[in-house]
């Protein structure tokens, strides 16, 4: 039973504290769409999204008024498409893309997940021309986003994949170089990519799940760095139990969103991810929660020890309140969408090498950071292992989003506007990586993998 102050408290959150529904992913199943005639898949694969989300928009957003949540973004994440694109060659891959964002554009959503490739073993014929396809199909599209697993705990690292992924990078940043090289940030390279992550760029639909369903991301960094601003003086085993109940309200108010929207629509019920997603706008900062802690500036040494606390306290309370909990759950660190990474980086408290120790403990990994255009391709790909190797040794997820920005240094930002941002362009190390990532083939797995 709701009593007075549990409206309050929560009208408070919407009102004051930023608390979001991020987005309402449906997920959608394009495995029946595969053919053996271009011009058939691309019209099956336009008629299947166009059928079964052509309801979701309208329906969230009547949700939304009934209940006065707020919810952000209205997406669609469909299954790789290198699973159905047998048939085609790197333009028909384009082609593809431009499908996709035509069935975006069409139900009205913000964005549609799913050009996506699962390599982390190694690479059909298929999947080779489709990561050579996506520059230019991120840069020919306004709606899509892509996505590539190079890794995982289980089979290791692809460092052919790795290499090739470094080049695609600097290509998309390349040929979208006319709008701050945005089709870097539609493009994640991921090790133990979750199947069911609502969060874009990196949401797809995996082979596992349901013909369609509803997958949830809800974001309170504001909500939870208040709560730790009302713990000042008290012991950590006290803070950790305040997020944990702050993380278990927030959670609630996902469930019941995902709920609602699986049941009028009519398909399954998929997962909450409870990740603590910032936003540029002032008070929705996870570097705001670290500083809350007792830090001065995020970056400083007990960075990581406070995030490690943050991401599993959060996880204990979303936990408790869903029992479908999935995708990516944790606390994300993405520079350009959380204005006191922003200032932390600038301030000159938080650099790349402290940024990936954070990722060790946090849910993702190195998220929008933005880097000088004359990076190197083989030192892209360098940050990329680095990356996969934490996920790959730790079992957890971890990814790159990394913007190569054209024609700028370090120093220079980036204005992406939106969600997206502004990302301070961050010094990378000025020593080389080409001999170790011209090895090529593949990274072993570790030998805690062998658990059969």
């Amino acid at each position: 039973m709701l009593n007075f102050s549990d409206i309050l408290e929560t009208v408070n959150m919407i009102d004051r504290e930023h608390l979001d529904v991020r987005t309402v992913t449906m997920g959608i199943s394009l495995l029946d769409c595969a053919s053996d005639s271009p011009d058939k898949l691309y019209t099956r694969v336009y008629d299947k999204i166009t059928s079964c989300a052509k309801e979701l928009v309208p329906t969230v957003n009547a949700i939304e008024k009934e209940y006065g949540i707020p919810i952000i973004h209205k997406r669609v994440s469909v299954t790789p498409v290198s699973l159905i694109g047998g048939c085609l060659d790197c333009d028909g891959y384009v082609r593809l893309a431009e499908t996709l964002d035509r069935a975006a554009h069409s139900v009205g959503i913000n964005f549609i997940g799913g050009f996506s490739a699962l390599v982390q073993k190694g690479m059909t014929r298929t999947e080779r021309v489709m990561l050579d396809a996506i520059p230019q199909a991120l840069a020919s599209t306004q709606l899509v986003c892509s996505s590539v697993n190079v890794g995982s705990t289980k089979s290791g690292i692809n460092m052919d994949a790795v290499m090739i992924m470094g080049e695609k990078i600097k290509q998309a940043a390349y040929l979208t170089r006319d709008d701050s090289s945005i089709g870097c940030a539609k493009l994640v390279v991921f090790a133990n990519v979750p199947e069911d992550n609502p969060f874009m760029a990196g949401a797809f639909h995996g082979v596992g799940e349901a013909e369609c369903c509803i997958n949830v991301g809800v974001s309170g960094p504001g909500v939870v760095a208040q709560a730790v601003k009302g713990c000042k003086g008290r012991d950590f085993s006290y803070l950790a139990e305040t997020i944990k109940k702050t993380a278990f309200k927030i959670t609630r108010m996902g469930q019941l969103v995902a709920a609602e929207a699986s049941q009028r629509l009519g398909v399954d019920f998929g997962i909450v991810d409870l990740s603590l997603a910032p936003t540029p706008a002032v008070g929705d900062s996870v570097a705001d929660i670290l500083e809350a802690m007792g830090l001065e500036r995020c970056g400083t040494h007990g960075t990581t020890a406070a995030l490690a606390l943050l991401n599993d306290a959060v996880k204990k309370g979303g936990s408790m309140a869903s029992s479908h909990v999935g995708g990516l759950s944790g606390a994300f660190i993405p520079v350009s969408e959380d204005r006191g990474m922003i200032e932390a980086v600038e301030t000159g408290a938080l650099t790349i090498e402290k940024l990936e120790a954070m990722t060790s403990v946090c849910s993702v990994g190195l998220d929008m950071i933005a880097v000088p255009g004359s990076t190197s391709a083989k030192t892209i790909s360098a940050i990329i292992a680095d990356e996969a190797a934490i996920g790959v040794i730790n079992g957890k997820t971890t990814a790159v989003r990394i913007i190569p920005a054209y024609g700028k240094e370090a120093g220079d930002s980036v204005e992406f506007g939106g969600l997206l941002g502004r990302a301070p362009v961050m010094k990378l190390s000025a020593f080389g990586s080409d001999e170790f990532i011209e090895r090529g083939g593949r990274i072993p797995a570790p030998i805690h993998s062998l658990r059969n």
